[in-house]
């Protein structure tokens, strides 16, 4: 009676490569949806927060090198108590204006003109004078953390066109999935093949 071995397809170095550049694309995906999320990329307001941190887009080179155009400033909310010449700090230059700006402080002037009120000088770091305006407690947002090369960017074009994002998230997948079909390794079909009968030799 002859046994009948399970052969078990290998799998090539081509679709374990595959396999493996899918689930990083795959993680990376959901990272950047939860990031996406995270930081309101469909909410154009400034005034959103979350943790007690703003994020904002840096738009002009004022801050080379420290932050680029494109990059995206995580802003921790706080006190002028807490803010200290060498900070960064986002704050709003003027009422008029939604605009924000991110220099930082030069000079801290603590009860300006016995106003009681707290005073910033401010200077970008590619800029040659400092800012004309005095920044007073109640404009500013808070001071910058951490920063995101290039994220800006990102965010602004999810911003705009999410419609082109989603539509090229489900074009991504079927392509991911088609290619795995096209890689993945055949069943022997040998195995489902009807058997010829064996004929048993007599020996004498």
């Amino acid at each position: 009676m002859s046994e009948k071995a399970n052969n078990v397809p290998a799998r090539s170095t081509g679709y374990k490569v595959f396999g493996f550049v899918k689930k990083l694309f795959i993680y990376l995906l959901a990272i950047g949806i939860i990031i996406a999320a995270v930081l309101f990329a469909a909410d154009h307001s400034p005034q959103k927060s979350l943790f007690g941190y703003r994020y904002y887009t840096v738009l002009t080179p004022s801050m080379s090198p420290t932050y680029k155009t494109g990059d995206m400033v995580f802003v921790k909310l706080q006190n002028a108590s807490d803010i200290n010449v060498g900070d960064v700090i986002t704050f709003n230059p003027s009422s008029s204006s939604d605009a924000y700006l991110t220099h930082r402080v030069t000079q801290k002037l603590e009860n300006y003109d016995g106003t009681g009120v707290t005073c910033f000088r401010t200077k970008g770091d590619a800029n040659d004078a400092e800012d004309a305006m005095l920044i007073d407690q109640s404009r500013v947002i808070g001071s910058v953390k951490f920063s995101i090369p290039k994220l800006g960017y990102i965010v602004r074009f999810v911003q705009l066109r999410w419609y082109f994002v989603a539509a090229l998230i489900i074009l991504l997948w079927i392509f991911f999935r088609l290619l795995n079909m096209y890689l993945a390794p055949k069943s022997e079909e040998t195995d489902n093949a009807p058997q010829a009968p064996e004929t048993a030799e007599k020996t004498e």
